[in-house]
């Protein structure tokens, strides 16, 4: 009995609270209050959505961190990351192979 008389109680704020809904829309400004709430509902799904995609991001450079780093490390077989042989100097240009400018 005491649980019937329980959900009886529910139903019935659950009816009242319908007729108070119904009821705001009456009210002076009420129409501008439940627009104002739907855009706030769209803009935190919005952000909720770009937020998540941020843990996505930060897991991809995290990762890119973690390979930048084994790169910059030295290898174990003695030679180190940038190469120390001498390196060839840049053939220079001939300016013999320059087109000369016609005169007319």
């Amino acid at each position: 009995m005491a649980q019937q008389r329980g959900q009886d109680i529910f139903s019935r704020l659950a009816d009242r609270g319908e007729d108070v809904i119904g009821r705001i829309t009456d009210l002076p400004g009420a129409q501008r209050l439940v627009e104002n709430a739907n855009q706030l509902r769209e803009r935190v799904d919005e952000l909720n959505k770009r937020v998540r995609g941020l843990d996505a991001l930060e897991r991809r450079v995290d990762a890119l961190e973690r390979k930048v780093d084994e790169l910059s490390k030295p290898s174990s077989s003695g030679t180190k990351s940038g190469s120390t042989a001498a390196k060839k100097p840049a053939a220079k240009r001939s300016t013999a192979s320059k087109p000369k400018p016609k005169t007319t």
